[in-house]
């Protein structure tokens, strides 16, 4: 994992991350050592789903699925990755309203909290496999900063 503050390019450290309340570990790539822990969590947190995606150029709809989230969006359920092969970046926004800038690879778990505003889009490898843990997929639904705005404004 490599993370900075966009403001200013200083270094984020993982302590740094979980004190914003952006959960980071690190676990071992091979199934039988990774699934007892995301199960324990699991249980901790109450996620009832995990399965796995991979996205890759050749996939049907591959470019509408990276557009959809680069946008600024939250969702009203933790996002939760740990991530097998290839690479992302997750832009979250601080508690103080600053941007961070996490690039996660292979071993990294990331969990960015429930209503936290952040985007994601593939690195220039454009190839990504990780493991996603749900309380309830219905909560994955990402509701854009611009039509937020709009309904609290309402």
């Amino acid at each position: 994992m490599k993370a900075i503050w966009l403001d200013n390019g200083n270094n984020i450290t993982a302590q740094e991350l979980n004190a914003q309340g952006v959960t980071y570990e690190q676990f071992e790539t091979d199934e039988a050592k990774y699934r007892g822990p995301l199960e324990q969590l699991m249980k901790e947190r109450g996620y009832v789903t995990m399965d796995q995606v991979r996205m890759w150029p050749e996939m049907d709809n591959f470019e509408a699925l990276c557009k959809k989230f680069v946008g600024e969006h939250l969702h009203t359920d933790d996002e939760v990755r740990f991530l097998l092969s290839g690479s992302g970046v997750f832009e979250i926004r601080s508690l103080d309203d600053r941007w961070m800038k996490v690039i996660v690879e292979p071993s990294d778990f990331i969990l960015v909290p429930a209503n936290r505003f952040h985007r994601f889009y593939l690195t220039d490898e454009k190839k990504i496999q990780c493991v996603r843990l749900f309380k309830d997929q219905s909560g994955w639904t990402p509701i854009y900063r611009k039509d937020a705005e709009t309904v609290a404004a309402q």
